[in-house]
């Protein structure tokens, strides 16, 4: 050996050695590290105090895991159709909950949580563009914003601007007043746009999907919080003449006088209110903040000072609303309040702000998976595409086929086929290409496929997947070699089974036991007519559950009187029907029919004692093999590494 490669030598050694020392225990060859031990112990014992003892009989528990688990590997019941098939379908079902940037994700809980504590007053002018926008589309909406923009500069009154310039219905009448919103009350790059504004200026036009937007910060506040109300609404249809709504106000002014004089407004809002949704619960509404309903409707119930009082009637374009305050909920920013995270967390991820966090995701994923566009003539590969498009006949390239390489990672490449599949998938969808050149779509391509890489090579890149794929793996691996080797193998053995019973028949015995006809009725009338059957004819209790219409169940044996369910203490004696017990959980009525009473102890014969031999033989079994794994695969423990494990 030169000196060069007695040093790689010594190196690895060490190396080696490190390892085995950090490990807790190890079997046979394996190694099981002080990580992932703590990992199981802290899953599997989150209320108890770690103590030297409960260390003890959790290694105890883990190596006995870890060898049967090797025993199933070694009989390749991991490549049995049924294990990959459930591991297909578990990691199916887990791997979303994975494919997330938890960084951008908190950085948007904490914003949303920041913008939540105060409430802005909005104006709004708006340009409208169509749904599939051409350029002379977008050009004469822009024309028609910069118009209103410039009238703005020159020192125009934001709200004449508005009724002038902008295509919301509303702003005719109300010059362009939104009123006070809160955090999620706009689409997120419309809230953003808001929340940058100093209060009395007003924005740049800006553009979202639906078209060309300015925006003015009237005022902020400190937020007001949530309020619950119910109301009362006395409608009046939207193209109501001028003497419907009079009429409306009339009737609303006389309910609101009565309910003054003591009347129930939950009565009076099912049997007269108007919103289609509230008059069934009496009125009331869930709860909001500012920015969900109509600015005066809000304004009134956030003006109610205490609860349980009501505002006069109040007009909205829906008619006229008598509101009573249910309760007040002040505001919540606290950013270290689990509950309130998780609730702003389920806003976000509902929320197109949610977007942000999937693009900062794609962003991560381009720079671990690393794809590799292969060198192609991209002048024939986007003729090749365009006819894709445009469902003509491909063109033929002698340097372009299905299996020409584009794009290639670590494990796997992606060929033309692939990229024309793609093609044909988004071609009927007019959102996915329109505004994008080929070779932007191709980017696009690119980040999806690199996305599906990631996904199904995501135990490689994440290993907190990793630790919960495998120990799903081994769950069902454990299942599949005790059903072999242990539970069906006693179940069968009668030979064993008998064997086992005439060893230990000292262990089974029937303590003070009756035979019984236990009963459960769906009710307790159900119960009562079934007993007085009983009385008369006890042995014709089937009939009465044939008969029952799936009201009655019941079954017969022998059971130890305490293992029939009565109230307090029964003097059991044969004929006799037992009260009746409620079952909290379903309210359904359990009695018994008391056929003969066992006083005294008495052996169990095979038959009765059958289910707990089953139990026991099994653990016979179980140890055996287990004393034979130990053999196959022997363990070490290592004693250092058990004595620094934290208490």
């Amino acid at each position: 050996m030169n000196r060069k490669k007695g040093i790689m030598f010594l190196l690895l050694s060490l190396l080696i050695g490190t390892a085995h020392a950090q490990a807790i225990f190890s079997y046979g060859a394996k190694p099981v590290t002080k990580e992932e031990f703590l990992k199981a112990y802290n899953k599997n014992n989150t209320e108890e105090k770690p103590t030297d003892k409960a260390y003890r009989e959790y290694l105890d528990l883990y190596i006995r895991f870890k060898i049967k688990v090797q025993a199933a590997l070694d009989m390749k019941l991991d490549t049995m159709p049924n294990q990959l098939a459930e591991l297909r379908a578990f990691r199916s079902q887990v791997v979303e909950s994975y494919l997330k940037d938890e960084e951008s994700l908190d950085a948007l809980i904490d914003e949303a949580i920041e913008r939540s504590a105060k409430d802005i007053h909005l104006a709004h002018i708006f340009v409208a563009l169509p749904e599939n926008p051409k350029d002379a589309d977008v050009k004469k909406a822009q024309d028609k914003i910069n118009a209103a923009a410039a009238q703005l500069k020159k020192g125009t009154d934001f709200g004449k601007v508005a009724a002038e310039f902008s295509e919301d219905p509303a702003a005719k009448t109300n010059k362009g007043e939104i009123g006070y919103i809160t955090v999620f009350s706009l689409p997120y790059e419309l809230e953003s746009v808001a929340w940058s504004l100093a209060p009395g200026k007003y924005s740049t036009p800006f553009r979202s999907r639906s078209g060309f937007h300015i925006f003015k910060k009237i005022a902020e506040r400190k937020a007001v919080g949530r309020i619950k109300v119910a109301q009362i609404l006395i409608s009046f249809p939207p193209d109501a003449t001028d003497a419907q709504k009079l009429e409306s106000k009339r009737r609303a002014d006389s309910v609101y006088t009565v309910l003054q004089q003591g009347a129930d407004f939950k009565e009076l809002a099912e049997k007269i209110s108007g919103d289609n949704i509230s008059w069934q619960a009496g009125g009331e509404m869930p709860s909001f903040g500012v920015g969900r309903y109509d600015a005066t409707f809000e304004n009134a119930a956030f003006a109610l000072s205490k609860d349980g009082e009501l505002s006069k009637p109040v007009q909205t374009s829906f008619g006229y609303h008598i509101i009573k305050r249910l309760g007040r909920e002040p505001i919540k920013t606290d950013k270290k309040d689990a509950s309130l995270r998780e609730e702003i967390k389920q806003q976000v991820q509902a929320d197109n702000r949610a977007d942000i966090t999937k693009k900062a995701l794609t962003k991560k994923v381009m720079a671990i998976t690393s794809p590799k566009k292969q060198a192609v003539n991209q002048q024939h590969l986007w003729a090749f595409s365009d006819s894709i498009l445009q469902r003509k006949q491909a063109p033929k390239f002698a340097d372009l086929t299905p299996e020409t390489p584009l794009i290639s990672f670590a494990h796997k490449t992606y060929h033309l086929s692939d990229w024309q599949k793609y093609l044909e998938t988004i071609r009927d969808f007019e959102n996915l290409r329109a505004g994008r050149t080929m070779p932007e779509l191709f980017d696009h391509y690119v980040e999806a496929s690199a996305m599906d890489y990631y996904r199904d090579n995501l135990e490689e890149y994440n290993k907190d997947f990793a630790y919960q794929l495998n120990e799903f793996r081994e769950g069902n691996l454990l299942f599949e070699i005790m059903q072999r080797k242990i539970w069906d193998a006693a179940a069968v053995d009668s030979n064993g089974l008998k064997k086992y019973y005439e060893a230990h028949k000292d262990k089974y015995w029937w303590e003070s036991s009756a035979d019984v006809i236990l009963f459960t009725a769906s009710n307790e009338k159900a119960a009562e007519d079934t007993k007085k059957k009983m009385r008369a004819k006890p042995f014709d209790w089937m009939n009465y559950i044939d008969s029952s219409d799936g009201m009655l169940q019941g079954d017969s044996g022998r059971f130890e009187l305490g293992q029939i369910p009565v109230v307090d203490r029964t003097n059991f004696t044969n004929g006799l029907i037992t009260a009746s017990v409620k079952n909290e959980t379903d309210n359904s009525i359990s009695f018994a029919y008391i056929v003969k009473v066992y006083s005294q102890r008495e052996p169990r014969n095979f038959n009765d004692a059958r289910g707990f031999v089953i139990n026991d033989y099994q653990t016979e079994l179980e140890e055996q093999w287990i004393g034979e794994l130990k053999k196959k695969y022997p363990v070490k423990v290592n004693e250092d590494v058990v004595k620094q494990l934290p208490k």
